[in-house]
């Protein structure tokens, strides 16, 4: 007999028990023989709408299976475009950098071809590195100068009676003086001013020094060695006009002078601003604190610290000890964010009648002389003044353009879309220059 679809069917031993169908189930054998039993089970009807229910969440739940994985697609397509963006960007602002970095180094190579008084493949610099190196790195504190055995040296000048004389004047033209002149130049203060002999100090250290400051400001267009020079015979010259030496020793006359000298040493052609702002390692190293002038100050006691251009070798250690204080105060009085406080400092001084006897009045009015020779290029003719106006612009106009390029802010008066030379000197005149060369003088008038 064919059981019916819906029989049900199972195995039974002779006693009737259900035999489970397993591998490990008895034999069947004519003893013990297995009985099939049929049996016909109600027909059980389909319940299509509860089938449709679970075959529709089925495709409901493959489908947003596919979805995400093509949305996941879509996302990685996605990411992978924007880091070939960002790769391609990167590159093109490397080539940018590239590009700046081979202008600065033709510019350099440019300024080092005008000097023709010495070879300085022979004096290895504090500043180490190619040009581009150089350009946005600051010096480590570690290095220190080394010199050949032989002597460096530049053409020795006779100076005529008239450039001697003119050199003491405020209306000295900086212009027409090569860089082995001005060396030379300098060289003649330190002897004049009685310096040489004062500090003892060796005449071809002198020269060494000299060189090696020189070659330690970068080729910027306003912070180089001829501004060094500029401020330099601007102090050499209130010297004689205020006839400092029978008011100060010439210990002093020589922090003045020295300070001059080393004010600007190494300047990178980006202020404290930009420093700042940018985050660069001189600003980290200085903790934001006129990061530009405490690394002037550095680089001059790293020069003076090599034997051979050390032109303060022969004094006590007091007498360096007051020098390199003097010094450091008046270098890091060249930052204009405390021009406020020194002024407000020397006015108080000049209310209460000022003393050149007491130190403290006399450490501010030396402030105030540096301060005074590092602004000074309006004072003097229109014909000398006013090329510095262009370099100074030039130089901010590089740092304003660095600064939207990287996305810094922008002073209104380095931007080259808003400032023009009038207004770049019309305020510098009427509120930094003027108050202060007038309150300078009062202090030596008052006496």
């Amino acid at each position: 007999m064919t059981p019916s679809p819906n029989a049900a069917i199972s195995l039974r031993d002779k006693t009737g028990a259900h035999v489970s169908l397993s591998p490990t189930m008895p034999a069947n054998s004519p003893s013990n023989p297995y009985k099939v039993i049929s049996r016909d089970q109600p027909s059980q009807e389909i319940d299509h709408d509860a089938f449709h229910a679970v075959l529709t969440h089925v495709a409901e739940q493959l489908n947003r299976v596919f979805k995400m994985e093509e949305l996941k697609n879509d996302l990685t397509h996605r990411l992978n475009m924007l880091e070939k963006k960002m790769e391609l960007e990167g590159l093109k602002a490397v080539e940018i950098e590239k590009c700046k970095n081979e202008i600065s180094y033709i510019k350099d190579q440019l300024w080092n071809a005008q000097k023709k008084y010495v070879d300085f493949n022979r004096l290895r610099p504090v500043c180490l590195g190619n040009a581009s190196d150089r350009l946005y790195n600051s010096l480590c504190d570690d290095r220190k100068i080394r010199l050949k055995r032989d002597i460096l040296t530049y053409p020795k000048y006779t100076l005529s009676k008239e450039t001697v004389d003119y050199l003491k004047q405020p209306t000295f033209d900086i212009w027409h003086w090569e860089p082995n002149e001005m060396l030379s130049l300098l060289e003649h203060m330190y002897h004049e001013v009685g310096l040489v002999q004062e500090f003892n100090i060796n005449p071809i250290t002198l020269k060494r020094w000299l060189l090696c400051v020189q070659e330690n400001y970068r080729n910027n267009p306003f912070h180089n060695f001829r501004h060094c020079f500029c401020v330099s015979q601007m102090m050499y010259g209130m010297i004689h006009l205020a006839k400092l030496w029978e008011r100060m020793s010439r210990e002093d006359l020589g922090i003045l002078l020295t300070a001059a000298v080393c004010h600007d040493l190494d300047h990178p052609g980006y202020n404290n601003t930009y420093q700042i702002n940018a985050r660069t390692e001189l600003a980290i190293r200085y903790n934001d604190i006129s990061p530009l002038e405490n690394h002037h100050c550095a680089v001059a006691f790293q020069i003076l610290s090599n034997p051979e251009t050390n032109i303060f070798a022969n004094i006590d250690k007091d007498t360096f000890k007051r020098i390199r204080a003097g010094m450091t105060m008046l270098i890091l009085a060249t930052d204009m964010a405390r021009h406020g406080e020194i002024m407000e400092s020397f006015k108080e001084k000049l209310n209460a009648g000022f003393d050149f006897h007491s130190k403290e009045h006399t450490d501010t009015l030396k402030m105030m002389l540096i301060k005074c020779c590092d602004i000074s290029n309006e004072v003097r003719p229109m014909e000398v003044s006013e090329p510095w106006v262009d370099c100074l612009l030039e130089e901010y106009f590089n740092q304003s353009d660095r600064e939207k390029m990287e996305g810094l802010p922008v002073a209104p008066f380095m931007d080259r879309d808003k400032v023009t030379k009038p207004t770049a000197q019309i305020g510098f005149i009427k509120f930094v220059l003027i108050p202060m060369f007038r309150d300078c003088c009062e202090g030596f008038s008052s006496v």
